[in-house]
């Protein structure tokens, strides 16, 4: 486990960046916290570390975004509306098993709606404070893989 204290909106974005530069294909990325935590702002960041051109929206109502116009392919989902049964209908493990799909970033908001989960992750949970600061806390789950220097952020 890994925290960071994150000032504003700019810094969360730039975070993700940072990530979005040093992750590899395959990476899974479970996103949880609040309404209003950073989730979406974090995505839109790693977009932009992946050098993804296109304007990037919180997939509430689509469920999916795809972004393949990058360095890798970003795969991002939002889970908030969804129940666990309709969950398991979506068939999400074709992402990060790279089933029909190439191999690529996969970034969960709502993770924590998942009845299952992949194998191997980066839980990454964000605190949004009174302060209008955010915590952001990072889980290696199982990802031995995760070369990761986080002393860069």
């Amino acid at each position: 486990m890994t925290q960071f204290y994150l000032p504003n909106a700019e810094s969360t974005r730039e975070f993700g960046k940072k990530l979005g530069q040093l992750l590899p294909p395959n990476s899974i990325l479970l996103l949880e916290g609040n309404l209003g935590a950073g989730k979406t702002t974090f995505v839109q960041g790693l977009a932009t570390g992946l050098d993804i051109p296109d304007s990037v929206e919180s997939p509430t109502f689509t469920l999916i975004n795809e972004y393949t116009t990058g360095r890798i392919p970003l795969y991002h989902l939002d889970l908030y509306r969804l129940e666990s049964s309709e969950i398991v209908d979506l068939n999400l493990e074709q992402y990060w098993e790279g089933i029909e799909v190439e191999a690529g970033i996969v970034a969960i908001e709502w993770a924590d709606r998942l009845p299952y989960k992949p194998e191997f992750y980066l839980k990454i949970e964000l605190i949004y404070t009174e302060k209008g600061e955010r915590i952001l806390t990072i889980f290696n789950k199982g990802q031995d893989d995760f070369n990761l220097d986080l002393d860069r952020f």
